[in-house]
């Protein structure tokens, strides 16, 4: 299931926010803490007008909530509004069971809230919070929860691949809890919110409007990755990376699995341990993954058979699973020359400025200096443009010089990450001038036009997006991944 969290601050605005994303979820979470206090009294009717089943919520400061009441004023509140037709009452772990008794107002007499809401068909969630990290007795804490009827739900905070390894565990360490509640937060948790069968977890929360990072939208998590459709058979493809949560190569591959109706996911996985993210691969059983900065030279050593051009440039952007091994190709070197292989068959293009000598370049230069293109390397770093032109016979020169070479070569190729978000005011090139005779072609793909760019096709030189590239080297990962060529009609919003 997917459960949209509603944190509004009126009642009206939680059902309009209902009301938009019906069509990707299954229930929904009212956080009353959000409310304006004049609205509490209206929590109580909200599961009749909202018409899908509904967690009733009331957190604390200290577990990431807003309400700063007295624990009994808090809990008193909580019992009120769970006269409701709820379906589940969420509670924190360290509540008691003696403080939810409350006095009834015929007299004396206690009512037990759990036995009432169990009478009612309510079910309990008992839930724990660690906004630092995962506990080391993850499996007994949620022992512990389960031990005390309800639901378990843990949220937790991984901070590297062995936390997320530790947390797709849970499935099979406690398949005997049949229903329980894993979250994953944080970045390093993307994986596990968008797998979150694969924890074992009974629903994925989103949010509307993304209000930290990690969290998804109802949209992405329903008609991108289709999340709630994940089974046993469905084929596990990714990106490793660290950073990784910026590609855009979700938008490429999912929706063109979706057209071809291939039962399989593509999932951002931030890793830090190339050797951890291999266990967690086998694990659960991943297919193939791509693999961006700083992994692509990283991954090598795992991998039972390469391509030529990863041997040659020694980089690998993709890895797929062949018999019982891993296979590393590189797709850059292809993607790069696709948008212009013809300009350089034709003889349009003969020599080439590539901006950078980072592990990017490197399939750039190989792909230009195989097909008889002139390549002068220019870097901040004189050392690393001196390393990589004397290893693909090029010529090199300090970034500083980039001025000298303005109008004298038919290409300039930006490399770097200068120009990308949130840095997109940088100019990669600054003190080149275009005469209007270059091709200019920018691999940062967001956003679209750099400044680089702008600067070009305002000389009147001819310009390429990083897009293209990008869409380009990941068809034929999709290739690589699924044996069938990707779908011309679909079109990817890069």
């Amino acid at each position: 299931m997917l459960c949209l969290t509603l944190t509004e601050s009126t009642i009206d605005e939680d059902l309009a926010c209902v009301e938009r994303n019906r069509k990707y979820i299954d229930l929904a979470e009212l956080r009353v803490d959000f409310l304006k206090t004049e609205e509490l009294g209206k929590a109580i009717d909200f599961p009749v007008h909202a018409k899908l089943p509904v967690i009733l919520t009331y957190r604390r400061v200290c577990d990431g909530g807003k309400c700063a009441l007295s624990e009994k004023q808090r809990l008193s509140t909580l019992f009120s509004l769970a006269q409701g037709k709820f379906s589940y009452v969420d509670i924190e772990d360290d509540v008691k069971k003696s403080e939810l008794k409350f006095k009834s107002q015929e007299g004396e007499k206690k009512i037990d809230f759990e036995a009432q809401m169990k009478s009612r068909n309510i079910k309990i969630i008992h839930s724990f919070h660690d906004f630092e990290g995962v506990p080391a007795d993850i499996f007994g804490k949620i022992s512990k929860l389960a031990s005390r009827g309800g639901i378990p739900k843990v949220a937790v905070t991984p901070n590297n691949m062995l936390d997320v390894i530790t947390l797709f565990r849970i499935q099979e360490e406690l398949k005997e809890i049949k229903d329980k509640i894993i979250i994953g937060m944080g970045p390093w948790g993307v994986c596990t919110r968008i797998l979150y069968k694969k924890c074992g977890s009974m629903l994925s929360f989103c949010t509307e409007v993304p209000s930290a990072i990690g969290q998804l939208s109802p949209k992405e998590m329903k008609e991108l990755y289709h999340a709630d459709k994940v089974d046993e058979q469905t084929h596990v493809y990714g990106i490793i990376g660290n950073p990784v949560l910026h590609t855009s190569s979700p938008l490429i591959h999912n929706p063109g699995f979706a057209a071809i109706h291939y039962n399989a996911v593509y999932v951002p996985f931030m890793v830090d341990s190339v050797r951890a993210f291999f266990k967690l691969a086998e694990m659960i059983h991943i297919y193939g993954f791509s693999v961006t900065i700083p992994h692509k030279r990283n991954v090598q050593p795992y991998l039972g058979k390469i391509t030529r051009e990863v041997k040659q440039i020694g980089s690998c952007n993709t890895v797929v699973r062949i018999q019982n091994m891993w296979k590393g190709i590189n797709t850059d070197y292809y993607g790069f020359l696709a948008p212009i292989s013809e300009l350089i068959a034709n003889g349009k293009i003969k020599s080439a400025l590539v901006i950078g000598a980072g592990g990017a370049s490197r399939a750039i230069i190989w792909a230009l200096r195989n097909h008889a293109v002139k390549v002068i390397v220019v870097n901040r770093t004189f050392e690393h443009a001196k390393s990589i032109a004397d290893e693909t016979m090029s010529t090199c020169d300090s970034l500083d010089h980039i001025g000298s070479y303005s109008g004298k070569v038919d290409l300039v190729v930006q490399t770097t990450s200068v120009g990308m978000v949130p840095d997109e005011k940088e100019d990669a090139a600054k003190g080149y001038l275009f005469s209007g005779s270059e091709i200019a072609y920018d691999l940062v793909y967001r956003p679209k036009e750099t400044v680089f760019l702008r600067r070009a096709e305002k000389a009147g030189c001819k310009t390429i997006e990083g897009s293209r590239m990008l869409l380009e080297q990941g068809k034929l990962q999709f290739e690589a991944f699924t044996g069938y060529h990707y779908p011309y009609w679909v079109k990817p919003e890069l």
